[in-house]
């Protein structure tokens, strides 16, 4: 009987059916009228408090618990948006002036005979939902930028055998490869790199792109797979790190 009269309100044509279903919804939904030198003051002084407690919280709590994962102490790292979410077993060394989201996923290799290794070099800026899965070992190196939701996949997590995979059995060795990620590259927003992978140094791959092989330096590559688009121009004088980005 409900269900019958809700579609009638919906889906009446009759003028009293519309003044019904109108009259429920503003009841069901008020709206306080906006008074924009008060609100207006209200947002400022939320914006003022938030951002307030999440750098407290950043300072004080989120880097130096992050850091105790890491095998080193990099200098001006901004951890914002909390702590990335770490698995599994990772040996982390972090260059300094590093920007890390905390909407972002590390995970190493559970199976390896040897702890899995992560090396990110100077000044790298990593985005919000970035996904690095380490197998036996990836570089990012200096002045590096990845968007959001770049995926570094150095093991797949299950492996191609399909008995195997319904046991819930792990990947096997010969479905890892390492990763490096040259100086000054660009993942755009999306990009995937899978393992046994080298990006050279100041490569863009454009939105989306899959990387299975090696790029070269300095050239926009995009695609799935990706492949060489055209060649960058090569800024010798820019190759050294520079630290006074974040």
């Amino acid at each position: 009987m409900l269900q019958k009269f809700k579609q009638w309100l919906k889906a009446g044509n009759s003028p009293f059916a519309r003044l019904i279903f109108k009259l429920i919804k503003t009841i069901t939904n008020p709206q306080f009228p906006v008074i924009r030198p008060v609100h207006g003051l209200l947002y400022h002084l939320h914006r003022f408090i938030t951002e307030f407690i999440s750098n407290l919280g950043r300072i004080l709590y989120w880097t130096p618990i992050f850091k105790t994962r890491l095998t080193n102490n990099p200098g001006n790292l901004n951890l914002y948006s909390g702590m990335p979410l770490l698995l599994g077993p990772l040996k982390i060394t972090m260059g300094d002036n590093c920007r890390v989201s905390g909407h972002s996923t590390i995970s190493g290799r559970g199976s390896n005979k040897t702890k899995p290794e992560l090396v990110i070099g100077n000044n790298v800026g990593i985005s919000w939902q970035n996904e690095i899965f380490v197998g036996n070992r990836v570089e990012i190196g200096d002045n590096v930028r990845l968007a959001v939701k770049v995926r570094i996949v150095g093991y797949p997590g299950h492996p191609v055998d399909h008995e195997a995979r319904a046991q819930g059995l792990p990947d096997t060795d010969d479905q890892v490869g390492d990763i490096i990620i040259g100086n000054n590259a660009w993942l755009a927003a999306g990009v995937t790199v899978m393992g046994n992978v080298t990006i050279g140094e100041g490569t863009i791959v454009a939105t989306n792109s899959v990387v299975t092989k090696d790029l070269p330096p300095h050239v926009l590559a995009g695609g799935i797979p990706a492949k060489v688009i055209k060649k960058l121009p090569s800024h010798p004088d820019n190759n050294a790190t520079h630290r006074s980005e974040s």
